[in-house]
């Protein structure tokens, strides 16, 4: 008898279990709202799918009255333009600092205890320090998103730069490589795609702390808009928000992947 942890779902059943969870949620909310609605045609908790899907059309394609821009473009521009600037800075943080202490031993001892503490912190906690030192503008918001994620970044390069087998390292410094040599020859090459694996895994963190900071402080972003109906109840408009905030988090991650796969074919290889 064939044990079920030796079973592998066939390209057909692959696809029908991964759209099986999407599919029970939708019909729970279906029929939950429908109920709802039988009962209170008004009921603002939860509305139906067309209720929800004129809204979103409604802020995508209709100028906003008072300021005659598209609402839900200007909130995606901002939301985004926010998160790629703390991302990216957080990746170029966590590239260095963890290149630094995985292979200088005397980084290691200095930065590397730092960097553990560091990431103990709550960040979130982190956020009304960081609105009274540098305002409640745009270095707020991207500077948290920075303090959230780039100490997770740092502490996965330095793990991978550890891994690389110390042959390597022998035998590049017995062919006269200096350290400056082995790290834009040897280092770099082989953590680059665990950067973006890291990014990638630190997407959802970075997203949840655009979102904090866009509630508390902001007068546009998809976070801002969100906090800014609830006090309305207006879920036709939060839930489609949320949808979208997903969407687009979905898009980053397969970006990413993408880009792992395509540059770095060895990496997917050697890892299966």
């Amino acid at each position: 008898m064939k044990r079920l942890i030796n079973q592998t779902p066939g390209p057909p059943w692959r696809l029908a279990l991964g759209l099986l969870p999407f599919v029970l949620v939708l019909l729970v909310y279906l029929s939950a709202s429908a109920a709802r609605l039988a009962e209170n045609p008004d009921d603002p908790l939860l509305p139906s799918i067309a209720a929800m899907a004129d809204t979103f059309a409604e802020v995508a394609t209709e100028p906003n009255r008072r300021t005659g821009e598209f609402t839900l473009w200007v909130d995606t521009s901002a939301s985004l333009a926010r998160l790629g600037l703390g991302v990216g800075i957080a990746m170029a943080i966590g590239l260095i600092v963890g290149v630094l202490t995985g292979l200088i031993p005397y980084a290691n001892r200095t930065f590397s205890p730092f960097v553990s503490v560091l990431s103990m912190i709550p960040p979130l906690a982190v956020l009304p320090i960081l609105f009274i030192a540098l305002g409640v503008g745009e270095v707020a918001k991207v500077a948290l998103i920075v303090f959230g994620i780039a100490p997770f970044i740092m502490r996965d390069i330095q793990q991978r730069v550890e891994e690389l087998p110390r042959e390597l390292l022998v035998k590049a410094q017995t062919l006269g490589a200096s350290t400056w040599q082995i790290i834009l020859r040897l280092v770099l090459p082989q953590v680059m795609p665990r950067l973006l694996d890291a990014t990638r895994l630190a997407l959802g963190s970075a997203w949840l702390f655009l979102i904090a900071s866009e509630a508390i402080a902001a007068t546009e972003g998809l976070g801002y808009r969100i906090f800014l109906v609830r006090r309305y109840l207006d879920m036709e408009l939060i839930l489609p928000y949320v949808a979208w905030i997903t969407l687009l988090a979905f898009l980053a991650d397969v970006l990413l992947r993408l880009i792992v796969r395509v540059v770095f074919p060895w990496y997917r290889a050697r890892r299966s």
